[in-house]
């Protein structure tokens, strides 16, 4: 029936959508039932497509294993994001996840489908973020007199100092390093990923050639042998010609092989 288009994808997500959370039937409308009804609204939306349920149910399983691995992606993509940057670095950051886990897919190219489900159940993202660990400092009592003689503390013993929290500005830049600890560690996975699927594709075009090489060696030879043939055939046939007894055959007879002996 050919591909499916951008809008085929948009409305039967739409479909799924309306059909699935549906406040009144969505959670007890039995599976083949609400097949039914998602092609019927896939229909209202989609009018020149005459994909049938089987069709629609086949497609969404695509789609929906893209979708969750997307949504998978745009998570990691949240936490590992950066103070100050935009969409466009999580979008892009959630892209090369996309490509590293996509088996094979190197982008993810459902985004309208994606506005369509993104605020379902099924693929809203939690967010999780880095653990925040707070500085837990003892609490301790001021002495009341500076005078050695009232401090518990002999005056031989050194004072033990403790340390000092974290600030902001510290903890801010100890997590942005970690992030960029985490970015390069990813970038650098998934530069491997890529000269090894680099590797591999090279591999193939090289195992292809040679069997490209292979056929074109026994084609080469079949057209010989074929050649070889039919020019043993001829062979035969002219000797079978010239050979050819006419003294017991009529005149028209004779005259036709000696024509034909004559073209030998």
């Amino acid at each position: 029936m050919g591909a499916w288009s951008m809008m085929e994808d948009v409305s039967l997500c739409e479909a799924w959508v309306e059909v699935s959370h549906c406040p009144v039937t969505g959670n007890e409308i039995k599976f083949s039932h609400m097949w039914k009804k998602i092609h019927q609204a896939f229909c209202e939306r989609a009018i020149d497509s005459t994909r049938t349920e089987m069709a629609l149910s086949s497609r969404w399983k695509v789609l929906n294993k893209e979708l969750g691995k997307w949504r998978n992606a745009l998570a990691k993509a949240i936490d590992n994001q950066r103070s100050g940057e935009n969409l466009n670095n999580e979008i892009i950051q959630a892209q090369m996840w996309f490509g590293a886990t996509g088996q094979g897919k190197k982008s993810f190219n459902h985004t309208h489908c994606w506005e369509v489900v993104k605020t379902c159940k099924r693929f809203q993202i939690i967010p999780t973020g880095p653990t925040v660990v707070l500085n837990e400092t003892p609490l301790h009592e001021t002495p009341a007199s500076d005078s050695p003689m009232d401090s518990p503390m002999s005056t031989d013993s050194p004072i033990e100092n403790n340390p000092r929290p974290i600030g902001r500005k510290a903890a801010k830049a100890k997590r942005g390093s970690n992030s960029g600890k985490n970015a390069e560690k990813f970038l650098e996975e998934l530069s491997k990923h890529q000269a090894m699927r680099i590797e591999m594709d090279l591999k193939q075009q090289e195992h292809d050639m040679a069997i490209q090489v292979e056929y074109a060696k026994e084609r080469e030879y079949v057209c010989k042998e074929r050649e070889y043939v039919r020019e043993q055939n001829i062979e035969k046939k002219d000797h079978e010609t010239m050979a050819m007894d006419t003294s017991h055959m009529s005149p028209e007879t004779k005259q036709f092989w000696k024509l034909e002996r004559r073209d030998v």
